[in-house]
């Protein structure tokens, strides 16, 4: 599992971003996406995910709180 932090959360779409510690690198989320449904992610959490290749290139999925 990746560790990062959510860059951008639109709670309305249900979409975001989540920034690697590591590398810095961004990943497209979504709210279908996250281990736990009732989450409520908001910029400045801390996560851990992983990667996987959707349609549109990689994606975090697998996300959830730490």
């Amino acid at each position: 599992m990746k560790e990062g932090i959510i860059k951008f959360w639109n709670e309305t779409k249900g979409f975001g971003f989540v920034k690697e510690s590591e590398k810095g690198v961004e990943y497209f989320t979504h709210a279908t996406f996250l281990k736990d449904r009732k989450d409520i992610l908001k910029p400045g959490d801390f996560v851990e995910f992983e990667v996987r290749v959707g349609k549109k290139g990689e994606e975090a999925f697998n996300v959830g709180k730490i």
